[in-house]
Parts: structure tokens; C-alpha cells; sequence
């Protein structure tokens, strides 16, 4: 195995830290990103190792599934950044840890062939901060693994464009009434909406040759096992929500649990069967399964690793866990933290804030949640949400146009975190130009 850095090491003769990021997600690549820029100068060696090459900003997964966005222009090269930003960058899946040695060991690289491109790898650190996220959880049912597909990351969503590409091509070819049946579990952000962008989707192939392909013959189904569908907002938004997507044309199924997934069809607890020629499944988290055996790391029931209030492990002092993949106690209220994009990005910024005390051996400050709010995009036909905060004096509904420009600007945050402002501003105009010259849905 080759061997990249060493603890307290040398590098061109001068005495270094080396601090290992794994997970370049929202709040891994923000914290290297961030760590590199401040510290490098100052003896800190910071890598980053991801097991893919390219980022994109996991709450528009579902956009990239529908073809509304484009992944290959709108995606983050590791590398790229990684020059720019001053860390290094190491393609790769953690597979162990060797907390005795401090060691993360990387498992080999293999190519679409099957052959070994890069060879299995260890990363020797000071300090090692966890942020691999999470994934979709199926909770056993069975058939779901088969026959569902699932918006975890850029390949699958990109796979599921192809399906859905092929579907509506076979549709509008047909000379009969038939439907395309799409049926999606769980009544979460990304299952409203996907649920929603999938119209958005018809809508713009009809304009782009698909002439027999119209939202009448589109038939989604949302499935969500509690009383209503987005159940960790306030009810009121939880309503409009629904209101927005049955004008859709989306058939809301609250209260109905998926028992068994089938070729063609989900067999719900009551003996129904729910058609889908496509099958999403979106309903619940849980971290990557190989962190529930990491040399000894305290893990709860959903693979997280249990972390105090200032986001060490309970059984590492030098190891941190941060976004979804980490099992944080709030401190102002009762539960966990919840695994949402603007946890990673605050937990993120309280490890920067506060890294020179880790350097120096001193105490943290706990980390405390602060909710701001959460908005879902429904496309181009309306966002719903609230906003919470000092200016709010408490929860505040928003909806239409001023609640599209706040889910916006929470993109254009994340961009500022790596890019800058100038730059971020720069690829914001090449936005608003590519909406002029390129086509409103990708097409390929």
C-alpha cells in the first residue's frame, strides 16, 4: 500500500498536522475547503477523499434525476477545487480504521472493466472528521433493492434521467392512451419533490419533439407512510404542499405503508397494489453501513456515529463526525440533530471556527442547531417553506416567488463557501445565460 503522510510528519522540511476529511458532500468539501485556505500556511496538511471525482449539491439530486438540471455543468471537479483551495484530494472508498495507529485505509479504485486502477491506500492523520453522509434507507422490505431506484447520489440520479428519458419516448410513440406509472415512496422533501419535477418534465418534452406526451398521460403516485406528507414541517406548509401537487395531478396516498415491492408494483399493508413502470424509493436515511463496525467507534441503530456537543466521537477525542452520518444530541431541544443540508453546512463552520482550540489541545464550545427554516422547490410551479430566525420572531410561511428566491440563494451559499463571491457571482451569470442558449431539460 502506498502511504501518504504521517502523522506530525515532514514535508519539505517543516513540521505539519494532517487532517483527513472523508466525504466531500456539504459539509466535508465546505471543510476542507475552508480548513485548507486558513491553515495550510501554517503547517496543516488537509485531505480530502471522496469515492468519486466530482461533487454536486445533494438536495438537487431529484433536478438531475428529471433532467432540469445538468449535472455535467453544474458539478464541482475534486481536483479542481482541491488546486484552488490548497488541500489534497484522494479518490477512494473508506473500507477500515486503524484508530491505534490513526490510520484510514482505502480500498482499490477499479475502472468500468473491473480492473484495479488504483491500488488499496492508507492516510496516516492527526485528526480524522467523518462526513460520508447517508444513504436511503429501505428498512428490509423486501424487493425494494431489486426493483426501486434510489436518488443517493449523481450516478443513480443520472440513471434514473435515462430511464425516465426512455420511458416517455416509448410513451409518446404509442398510439393508445396509455400511462406512464411512477410511484414514489416517501413524503420527504426529495419524494414532494421529485414528484413535482416529473410533471415539469413532460411538460418540457412535449415541447421538445414528444408531441403525444402530455402531463394527462403522466400518473405519479406519492406514498407516505405517516398522517401527511413533509412531516417535519408545520402542518399548514404540509398542506399547501399537497394542495400544489394534487392541482398537479399527483395522487397523494398519506397513511399507507409499502410492505413489498414486486416487478412492476409496490403491495401495500392493506393488500393493494400500486403500479409503476418506474419505482423511487425515498423514505428514510442511514449512514453508510461500513461505519457500523469501525474499530470500536459507538454507532446507534441507523449506523451513525455518536458524537458528544462538540462533535468528537465518544470513544476518539481526535476522530469528528459531522452532517448526516453523525448522531448529535441537540442542546436547546430534545432529539438528534436532523440530517438536512444546513446541519452539515453549521457543523461544518463550528469545526473551522473553533480548529485552532483542536490544534492547540483546548476545549470546544458545544455546537447548537439552529433552524432556519426549510423550503421545498415544486419546479417552476411554486415553492412553499418557512423561514425562522431573529427577523421572523419566530416561523414565518412563505410561498411563490419569494420562497424560490430564498431556496435559490441557499444554493448560492454553498457556492460562496467554496468559491467566493466574485466567482459565485460569475457562474450565477452563466446561469442566467445558459437559460437563453442551452435547452430547459437535458435531452440526453
Amino acid at each position: 500500500m502506498k502511504l501518504f503522510g504521517r502523522r506530525q510528519g515532514t514535508e519539505g522540511g517543516a513540521l505539519y498536522q494532517h487532517v483527513v476529511i472523508v466525504g466531500g458532500g456539504a459539509g466535508g468539501l465546505e471543510l476542507a475547503t475552508r480548513l485548507a485556505r486558513r491553515y495550510t500556511r501554517h503547517g496543516l496538511k488537509v485531505t480530502l477523499v471522496d469515492r468519486e471525482s466530482t461533487h454536486v449539491w445533494k438536495p438537487l439530486l431529484h433536478e438531475v434525476a428529471t433532467g432540469s438540471l445538468d449535472a455535467g455543468i453544474d458539478e464541482l471537479s475534486y481536483r479542481a477545487q482541491a488546486r484552488s483551495a490548497g488541500f489534497q484530494f484522494q479518490i477512494g472508498r473508506m473500507e477500515a480504521l486503524d484508530r491505534a495507529q490513526r490510520c484510514v485505509y482505502l480500498a482499490p479504485v477499479r475502472g468500468s472493466d473491473g480492473k484495479t486502477i488504483l491500488p488499496g491506500r492508507s492516510l496516516y492523520y492527526d485528526y480524522l472528521v467523518l462526513a460520508v453522509g447517508s444513504q436511503t434507507n429501505d428498512f428490509g422490505v423486501p424487493g425494494v433493492a431489486e426493483y426501486c431506484r434510489f436518488l443517493d447520489d449523481r450516478n443513480q440520479a443520472d440513471r434514473f434521467h435515462n430511464s425516465l428519458l426512455d420511458a416517455c419516448l416509448k410513451l409518446s410513440a404509442s398510439d393508445d392512451k396509455a400511462r406512464l406509472h411512477i410511484a414514489i415512496v416517501g413524503g420527504g422533501a426529495t419524494g414532494v419533490e421529485l414528484s413535482a419535477e416529473l410533471f415539469n418534465a413532460a411538460q418540457q418534452l412535449t415541447a421538445y419533439g414528444l408531441p403525444r406526451l402530455n402531463r394527462e398521460r403522466l400518473a405519479v403516485t406519492l406514498v407516505e407512510a405517516g398522517p401527511r406528507i413533509l412531516p417535519a414541517l408545520p402542518e399548514r406548509i404540509s398542506a399547501a404542499a399537497r394542495t400544489e401537487l394534487r392541482k398537479l395531478g399527483v395522487l397523494v396516498r398519506e397513511s399507507t405503508r409499502v410492505v413489498e415491492v414486486n416487478q412492476g408494483a409496490m403491495i401495500t399493508d392493506q393488500g393493494e397494489s400500486i403500479s409503476g413502470h418506474l419505482m423511487v424509493w425515498a423514505a428514510g436515511i442511514k449512514a453508510p453501513q461500513f461505519l457500523a463496525n469501525l474499530d470500536g467507534l459507538e454507532t446507534n441503530r441507523l449506523n451513525q456515529i455518536v458524537v458528544g456537543a462538540d462533535l468528537r466521537s465518544t470513544r476518539d477525542e481526535r476522530i469528528f463526525a459531522i452532517g448526516d452520518c453523525a448522531a448529535c444530541q441537540r442542546v436547546d431541544a430534545e432529539g438528534l440533530v436532523p440530517p438536512r443540508a444546513q446541519a452539515a453546512h453549521q457543523m461544518a463552520s463550528h469545526l473551522f471556527r473553533h480548529f485552532g482550540r483542536i490544534l492547540e489541545g483546548q476545549e470546544l464550545p458545544a455546537y447548537q442547531y439552529r433552524d432556519y427554516g426549510s423550503l421545498v422547490s415544486l419546479s417552476q410551479y411554486t415553492t412553499v417553506g418557512s423561514l425562522m430566525g431573529n427577523l421572523t420572531r419566530g416561523s414565518m410561511m412563505v410561498e411563490g416567488r419569494l420562497a424560490r428566491l430564498v431556496y435559490v440563494s441557499l444554493y448560492r451559499l454553498h457556492q460562496i463557501a467554496l468559491y467566493g463571491y466574485a466567482k459565485t457571482f460569475l457562474i450565477a451569470l452563466v446561469d442566467r445565460i445558459n437559460r437563453v442558449i442551452r435547452p430547459r431539460l437535458k435531452l440526453h
